[in-house]
């Protein structure tokens, strides 16, 4: 099961290998709340994850609740009642090893930050360039 946590280790969660849906969103809410250009988030039924410590959550929208980590601010659930009753989204950049769980589809690319069409084009290093 893969495993994960927030940036300073004050939350820790495990999850089920196989999740209900795996997603890059480009929504323009995930962007604001991460400061990334997407979000990778796999959804699973709330009662498979395993969570140890405590998060915070606040309203992102009516129906959406964004948790995250009270001390280190670390973005690590969002859930939906309305649309996704009983499940949880877990942001897998946030897994200990982010490739466990591989996104399978684009979401929200109508919002999508126009250069983000383009990344395959931009040089790329390995390292920061010095």
């Amino acid at each position: 099961m893969p495993e994960g946590g927030c940036h300073c280790g004050a939350v820790r969660y495990r999850m089920p290998d196989a999740a209900i849906h795996q997603a890059l969103c480009h929504c323009s809410d995930c962007r604001r709340h991460s400061g990334a250009p997407a979000v990778s988030w796999a959804l699973v039924k709330r009662e498979e994850l395993g969570i140890q410590g405590e998060t915070r959550d606040y309203a992102s929208s009516e129906h959406g609740r964004r948790h995250f980590c009270p001390t280190c601010g670390t973005a690590l659930f969002y859930t939906n009642e309305a649309v996704f009753p009983g499940a949880i989204d877990v942001q897998t950049c946030t897994l200990d090893d982010p490739d466990a769980i591989a996104p399978t589809a684009q979401i929200q690319v109508a919002e999508r930050v126009g250069w983000m069409a383009r990344l395959d084009s931009l040089p790329a290093f390995e390292r920061y360039p010095g």
